[in-house]
């Protein structure tokens, strides 16, 4: 049973949800999709679809992508770069694929057109997903795939030139490569180049994505019960999430002293009154990612644990000061741990104190370079999206993580989602559409 402030908090919640989806505005990468996010309490179960209007990439979009990324191959003196399945084949070409230990690539050249090398039984279900392009070379079963790839670098005029490979890329690709006599080069700073910085409607989708995830913290925040597991509560940030029109949805619930490890244990766990809960959770939109993190306490909240839930949004708050355009990502993890020192925490990553970086950059991956970290010297500029971390860990006790992810405009960060300024109040709300 919650407590009598609990309940105040629970009935100014209740509009707090439809606070989150009417800041998502009618807009060309949205659409006419923003309906209220009710709670089962204030509807009887009804959580209603805010991403149903989203508006995917388009064709257009992506060949600008192609264009941009053969600008900086011809930049950085390569003469292809090759994608297997996964992100940024997505992101260049629109081809969503699984891997397998077959061989199904895209090679954007640094002049022509791109093309694709898949397996011969899989041509018509590759030609089915290009929403461009024409190019596809098919390999037979007894056949080397590597020898395709080695023929559209002849057809296009760069054989000899290295081919740039992401990180991501498998050991074989670059052993069947080799094989070919082509040239392995870094092809990291093409793609980084291109997926770094989002456009508008790339932001646009992210923020849709974002008000999905904190709706449904509304939601799961007002309806918790006292005997629930993690399981219990993960599943019902999992449904809240998907109504509401989230795909590829993850979760993490952590209760009690669960909560003072960042990645939780697997002790078990049973909430109970004065218990912190401590959530990760997140999904996507059009491939666009949210990732939030909330810490409320169920019933009354100690001096202690308000005293470090406040400690970490103060964190937020010097994170974010310190974001400015052409600083150092770096910079901003270094001024999260100087503040923790001047109260006690730490040094550096000791416990207690903040165990991780101050956050990482996220897009269509929920973790992206370039990263909120010690050391990292990238200036920040417009269109970086990165989380907002600075979490507080005290083994033995419990834990405190409040993520908020920001964008970077031409004149300083943005919020996704505005951080919560309570633990009384610690859902939030959505910030200014990009």
């Amino acid at each position: 049973m919650r407590s009598s402030q609990s309940k105040r908090s629970f009935l100014k919640g209740l509009t707090g949800v439809a606070a989150v989806t009417a800041l998502v505005p009618t807009l060309p990468a949205i659409g006419q999709a923003a309906g209220r996010a009710e709670t089962s309490k204030q509807t009887g179960g009804a959580l209603q679809n805010i991403a149903a209007g989203a508006v995917p990439i388009s064709a257009a979009e992506r060949k600008e992508r192609i264009a941009k990324a053969q600008q900086l191959l011809r930049q950085q003196g390569l003469g292809a770069l090759l994608l297997e399945p996964g992100s940024s084949m997505r992101y260049f070409t629109g081809i969503n694929w699984g891997r397998s230990e077959r061989l199904t690539a895209v090679v954007i050249p640094a002049e022509g057109d791109m093309a694709v090398v898949t397996p011969f039984f899989e041509e018509p279900r590759a030609r089915e997903r290009m929403s461009f392009g024409d190019d596809v070379r098919p390999w037979h079963e007894h056949e080397d795939p590597f020898l395709r790839v080695r023929q559209i670098l002849e057809d296009r005029g760069v054989a000899g030139m290295p081919i740039g490979l992401e990180d991501s890329v498998r050991y074989f690709v670059v052993e069947g490569l080799k094989a070919q006599s082509v040239p392995i080069g870094n092809g990291r700073a093409v793609v980084d180049g291109c997926r770094m910085f989002k456009s508008r409607h790339e932001l646009q989708l992210m923020h849709t994505a974002n008000a999905v995830t904190l709706g449904a913290y509304h939601h799961v925040w007002n309806t918790l019960e006292a005997g629930m597991t993690p399981a219990d509560i993960n599943a019902r940030m999992r449904s809240a999430q998907a109504k509401l029109g989230g795909k590829g949805i993850w979760t993490m619930a952590l209760l009690a002293e669960a909560s003072a490890y960042p990645h939780g244990t697997g002790a078990p766990q049973s909430l109970k009154n004065g218990d912190v809960v401590l959530m990760d959770c997140g999904c996507n939109v059009e491939g666009y990612q949210s990732d939030i993190s909330r810490t409320f306490v169920f019933g009354d909240a100690s001096a202690r644990q308000r005293e470090v839930w406040q400690t970490v949004r103060r964190g937020q708050e010097v994170a974010f000061d310190a974001a400015g355009i052409g600083a150092p990502a770096g910079g901003v993890d270094d001024a999260v741990r100087i503040f923790y020192e001047s109260l006690g925490y730490g040094p550096d990553y000791q416990t207690p104190g903040l165990s991780h970086r101050t956050g990482h950059g996220i897009g269509m991956d929920g973790h992206e370079r370039i990263n909120f970290v010690r050391g990292q010297t990238m200036p920040l500029a417009a269109g970086m999206c990165f989380s907002n971390e600075p979490g507080l860990y005290i083994y033995g006790e419990f834990g405190v993580r409040l993520e908020d992810c920001l964008y970077m405009t031409e004149t300083g960060p943005a919020w996704f989602t505005v951080p919560p300024s309570s633990i009384d109040e610690p859902i939030g709300q959505m910030g200014v559409v990009p």
